[in-house]
């Protein structure tokens, strides 16, 4: 490590003012910035600490019947509080390990969006509103490739509205040693339509297997799920092949399905 500045803003207006500069980063609960500054990887000289900002914590249910998720609030927290949506609890519930679940925050890890983290599916999957200091953005607009959204410099994530599906579940292959995701499937049934989001198989990060959401619209079963997705534009690594995690995006899928309530 090296040294740096930490500043503990207790508003979203003094955080922004904090990242108004260039070497200024934010840190949420800081499970990927950490480990990235061990490896020098990132050098910033001043770290803007999103956790001393209460009004961006905690769980509560809009006028809308949607899930509010304030972007400071911890997985640990999501899996305990998000009861009205049990599929997304659940995935909470399942991120990394205790220590992991009490430090990394919802917003963090949207804001990074790691081809393999968990969130990224549920709030695709769910359509749902990612929030920040200045607008409301689209889920399907929000995700733009691996390690890639459409947050502007300095922007915060201060709420994700998910709706509440009918059936929704999520089920991943894990990577024994980290947790994450070799494959995860969220699959959400609403009234208009299924949405089917897989993460941690694709070059191009999260995504909505379409031909998926076409079949289970019309039957929702697990023998309505299609055959694989093509193995080109997969990951390719020691974990495993595109072509192998191709096939687990449509078992994961079937999974999902069966066990959504």
């Amino acid at each position: 490590m090296y040294s740096f500045d930490i500043q503990r803003p207790t508003t979203i207006a003094d955080a922004v003012a904090a990242l108004s500069t260039d070497e200024a980063l934010p840190l949420g609960g800081g499970q990927t910035l950490i480990p990235t500054l061990k490896q020098r990887l990132s050098a910033p000289s001043v770290l803007v600490s999103l956790g001393t900002i209460a009004e961006i914590k905690g769980v509560c249910t809009g006028d809308d019947g949607a899930v509010c998720i304030g972007g400071g609030t911890t997985h640990a927290t999501v899996a305990r509080e998000a009861s009205s949506y049990p599929a997304l609890a659940d995935l909470a519930g399942h991120i990394g390990d205790p220590a992991v679940r009490n430090r990394g925050t919802i917003g963090g890890s949207l804001a990074n969006n790691d081809p393999s983290a968990c969130y990224p599916s549920a709030a695709l999957a769910s359509g749902a509103t990612i929030v920040t200091n200045t607008r409301s953005i689209a889920a399907d607009d929000y995700f733009q490739g691996m390690f890639a959204t459409a947050l502007n410099e300095g922007e915060i994530i201060t709420e994700v509205r998910f709706p509440v599906p009918e059936k929704a579940a999520y089920m991943k292959f894990e990577q024994p040693a980290s947790r994450f995701a070799l494959v995860g499937v969220f699959v959400a049934k609403y009234a208009d339509g299924v949405r089917v989001a897989v993460t941690g198989a694709s070059e191009n990060g999260v995504f909505r297997w379409t031909e998926a959401e076409a079949a289970l619209s019309s039957n929702f079963s697990a023998d309505a799920v299609p055959a694989a997705p093509s193995g080109d534009g997969m990951i390719s690594d020691l974990h495993g092949s595109g072509a192998y995690r191709a096939h687990l995006v449509a078992v994961m899928t079937k999974r999902a399905v069966a066990a959504a309530r």
